[in-house]
């Protein structure tokens, strides 16, 4: 059985940077992934300072990789190098996936994400906030407008994600907000429904 892991890096950019030059990289590099093995999805997202809240300009991919010889292979190989060679080398979070969950739009092109990260507190059983995020997951999963939504763990800060897609932007508050200039999906189908364990 496949374990999911999710991943992200987050390039942060001057106020007055061009976001232009974002789009036009997407445009011109986003399907280059469209087939990479053990891919499940790749969200091209980004926050432009003074859109739908946002206080950065930031460039910050969000994977689903099905496979972890996937995303090794894409870390170390010259999907990465090209990241490092234009932006310098940034960190890559890293979750342990805990489900994932198609939406009712999963066949319309998602325009936006949104993500909570919620550090799970000292001195509380994290199983039992998992299970009540993993509530919450399965519940927005039916919300119109959703793609396809999933949660994540980190085990080292005990931090949890929650990544969902949109076929439009949200108008509830999910978590930080982002526009998806493009998706790939090559293994989307892989990516296994429900709980991961």
């Amino acid at each position: 059985m496949q374990s999911m892991h999710a991943m992200q890096y987050e390039i942060t950019l001057p106020a007055d940077y061009d976001m232009g030059i974002i789009h036009d990289r997407v445009a011109t590099r986003g399907a280059l992934l469209d087939t990479f093995p053990g891919l499940g999805l790749k969200a091209y997202c980004v926050r432009e300072r003074g859109v739908d809240g946002s206080p950065v300009n930031q460039y910050a991919p969000f994977y689903l990789w099905v496979s972890v010889t996937g995303m090794n292979s894409f870390l170390w190989g010259s999907g990465f190098r090209g990241i490092i060679s234009d932006f310098g080398r940034p960190a890559v979070q890293h979750w342990t996936g805990l489900a994932f969950h198609p939406g009712p739009a999963l066949t319309a092109t998602p325009r936006a994400a949104t993500q909570r990260r919620t550090r799970i507190p000292y001195g509380e059983d994290p199983a039992s906030v998992i299970d009540q995020a993993l509530e919450r997951v399965t519940g927005l999963a039916t919300h119109p407008g959703v793609h396809s939504t999933a949660l994540a763990v980190d085990p080292r800060h005990w931090e949890l994600t929650h990544f969902t897609l949109w076929e439009q932007t949200p108008t509830e508050e999910f978590g930080d907000r982002y526009q998806v200039l493009h998706l790939s999906t090559p293994q989307l189908l892989d990516l296994r429904v429900g709980r991961h364990w």
